[in-house]
C-alpha cells in the first residue's frame, strides 16, 4: 500500500451570506431614516398668549421681569410671570439664595381690584399655561392660591399669590415663584 500523501481537503465558508443579511439591515435602516427625515413634521410649540374671557386683562409691561435669571426660570415657566391690569410694584424684586440653593423670587404689588377677581385672574390665566392649582388659604387664613408645574429642568415650579390686605379700593398682594426642591 503505496498511496500517496495528499494534502487536506479544503473547505473554504463564505461570508457572503452573512454579509447579505448585514447589508439588508443597513439598507432597511436607511430607508426607515429617510422615510421619518422626509415625513417628519417635529412638535409645534404654542407661542400664542391664552386669551381668557371675562375677569381682568394682562398688564403689557411684566412688573416680574427681575425674577428672569440666567437659565432660571426655565423658558416653559417664563410665561406664568405676568400681572394683571391696575397693578403696581408695592416693593422691588426679592431674589432669596442669589442663586446660592432653589431659586425663589418674591415681589410685594397693589391693585386696584377686590381679592377675589385678582385670585381668578391667576386661576383663569395659570390653568390655560398649564398650571395645577393645588392649594387655597394661607395658614393664616388669608386668601391664598398655590399653582405647581413641571418645569423643563426637570424640577416642579410654584407659583403663590397671596393677599396681604385689602380694602374697598384696593388689594395688597405678593407674588412668589420657586423652584422646590424635589425632582419631578
Amino acid at each position: 500500500m503505496s498511496d500517496r500523501p495528499k494534502p487536506p481537503l479544503t473547505t473554504t465558508t463564505s461570508i457572503w451570506p452573512a454579509a447579505a443579511v448585514l447589508i439588508l439591515g443597513v439598507v432597511m435602516l436607511a430607508v426607515f431614516l429617510l422615510i421619518n427625515a422626509v415625513s417628519d413634521q417635529g412638535v409645534a410649540t404654542p407661542t400664542t398668549i391664552p386669551v381668557v374671557v371675562g375677569g381682568l386683562s394682562t398688564k403689557n409691561i411684566s412688573l416680574l421681569t427681575g425674577c428672569v435669571q440666567p437659565g432660571n426660570p426655565p423658558s416653559n415657566v417664563v410665561p406664568a410671570l405676568i400681572v394683571p391690569e391696575l397693578t403696581s410694584a408695592a416693593g422691588p424684586v426679592s431674589l432669596l439664595n442669589q442663586g446660592a440653593g432653589d431659586f425663589d423670587c418674591t415681589r410685594a404689588f397693589v391693585s386696584a381690584v377686590k381679592p377675589g377677581p385678582l385670585l381668578g385672574y391667576y386661576s383663569a390665566q395659570l390653568k390655560a399655561r398649564g398650571w395645577n392649582l393645588f392649594s387655597q388659604g394661607a395658614s393664616n387664613g388669608s386668601p391664598q392660591d398655590l399653582f405647581q408645574k413641571a418645569g423643563s429642568d426637570t424640577f416642579y415650579w410654584v407659583i403663590g399669590v397671596t393677599v396681604t390686605s385689602s380694602s374697598a379700593t384696593s388689594t395688597h398682594w405678593t407674588y412668589q415663584i420657586y423652584q422646590n426642591s424635589e425632582t419631578i
